[in-house]
C-alpha cells in the first residue's frame, strides 16, 4: 500500500512540473506575441535606432552607388548592373562592409617568357593599389620559378608561384591561361579566398583598385572600344569559331576579368572548352581568349562593370 501511495505521488509531482512546465511556455510565448504587437502600434519613427556597426553590417552597400555621380556617361546596364565610376561610391563604406565580411581574393597573373620582365613593376604597384586592408594571396603562373623577383609584401599579403609552359607565342599563353586558372582554383583557390580576379602582367596600377570592384561576375569595358558603336566592335564575326557573335552589350577586355571563385572557374573552363574546339576544327579567334570571353559574358550577364579607368 506504501508502495503504490509513493508511486501515486512520484506520478502527481511529474503531472504537476509537467503542467508548470506547459503554463511556462505559454506565458513566454503570448507575452512575445503580446509585444510584437505592441511594437506594430508604435509609430516608425519611434523606434529603437540600431547602432551604427550594426548599421554597417546590415547594408547592402551596392545600394549606396551614386548613379547620377557621372551624368555624362552610363552607370548601369539594361539588366541593371552597375558600371563603377569614380566618385560613384564611398571607398571606406566598401571597405568597412568586406573586412566585416572577412573578404579574400586571389589574384592571378602570368609571367611567362618575355612578359617576365613586367612582373615586378606588376607586384609592386599591387601593393600599393590592389584590395588594401584585405586578405590578398598573389598567384604567380611562370616558367621561370627561380627567378621570382623580391617584393616587400604588406599584412595579410602572400604569394604562391605555379609553373606553367612556356608557349612560342603569346596568344597561346594568354589562351591557355584558362585551363591553369580553373585547375588552380579547383586545387587551391577555393579553399583559401571568396573572390578571384584575374590580370595580364604587362600593366600596373596607377590609383585605387579596391573593393568596390567586388562582385559575383565583373567585367571591365574596354577604354579602345567604350565610345564605339557596337558595330564597331571587334568582337569575332567568323561563323566558324565557336566565339562568333554579330554584336554584344558592351566590348570587354580580358586584362581585368573576376568574380567569385565558382563563376571565375565557370568562365575559365567555358573559354577553355571553346579554345580547345576551335583547335581541333582549325580556326582561331580574332582576339584570342579575349573573342570568347566576350562570346562568355554576352550570354551570360556579368553582375558588375568595371570603367575603363580600372586598366
Amino acid at each position: 500500500m506504501t508502495r503504490q501511495f509513493g508511486t501515486a505521488l512520484s506520478w502527481l509531482k511529474g503531472r504537476t512540473a509537467g503542467i508548470f512546465c506547459c503554463h511556462v511556455l505559454l506565458v513566454v510565448s503570448c507575452t512575445s506575441l503580446y509585444l510584437r504587437y505592441l511594437e506594430s502600434l508604435v509609430p516608425a519613427d519611434k523606434l529603437p535606432v540600431a547602432r551604427e556597426g550594426e548599421l554597417r553590417r546590415s547594408i547592402n552597400v551596392d545600394d549606396t552607388l551614386d548613379f547620377t555621380a557621372r551624368k555624362w556617361v552610363e552607370t548601369r546596364t539594361s539588366w541593371k548592373a552597375p558600371i563603377i565610376w569614380e566618385g560613384m561610391f564611398d571607398p571606406d563604406l566598401y571597405d568597412q562592409k568586406h573586412i566585416q565580411n572577412q573578404s579574400s581574393v586571389a589574384l592571378t597573373v602570368f609571367a611567362v617568357g618575355r612578359y617576365f620582365a613586367y612582373l615586378k613593376t606588376f607586384l609592386t604597384s599591387a601593393e600599393r593599389h590592389f584590395m588594401l586592408g584585405l586578405k590578398v594571396t598573389y598567384y604567380v603562373f611562370t616558367d621561370q620559378p627561380e627567378k621570382i623577383p623580391p617584393v616587400n609584401l604588406g599584412p595579410l599579403r602572400s604569394m604562391k608561384v605555379v609553373l606553367v609552359k612556356k608557349y612560342s607565342r603569346w596568344h597561346d599563353v594568354s589562351m591557355m591561361r584558362m585551363k591553369a586558372i580553373s585547375d588552380t582554383i579547383e586545387s587551391e583557390i577555393r579553399h583559401r579566398c571568396n573572390y578571384v580576379f584575374c590580370f595580364h602582367v604587362d600593366q600596373q596600377f596607377k590609383g585605387r583598385f579596391g573593393s568596390e570592384a567586388l562582385g559575383d561576375s565583373v567585367a571591365l569595358l574596354h577604354a579602345g572600344f567604350f565610345k564605339t558603336p557596337k558595330e564597331g566592335c571587334t568582337y569575332d564575326r567568323n561563323p566558324k569559331s565557336t566565339a562568333f557573335m554579330r554584336n554584344g552589350d558592351y566590348y570587354y577586355n580580358a586584362a581585368v576579368f573576376g568574380g567569385l571563385w565558382e563563376n571565375v572557374q565557370n568562365l575559365a573552363d567555358y573559354c577553355f572548352l571553346d579554345i580547345m574546339e576551335d583547335k581541333l576544327n582549325d580556326v582561331e579567334a580574332q582576339w584570342h581568349d579575349e573573342s570568347h570571353l566576350n562570346k562568355y559574358f554576352w550570354l551570360h550577364k556579368p553582375s558588375r562593370l568595371l570603367s575603363p579607368k580600372y586598366w
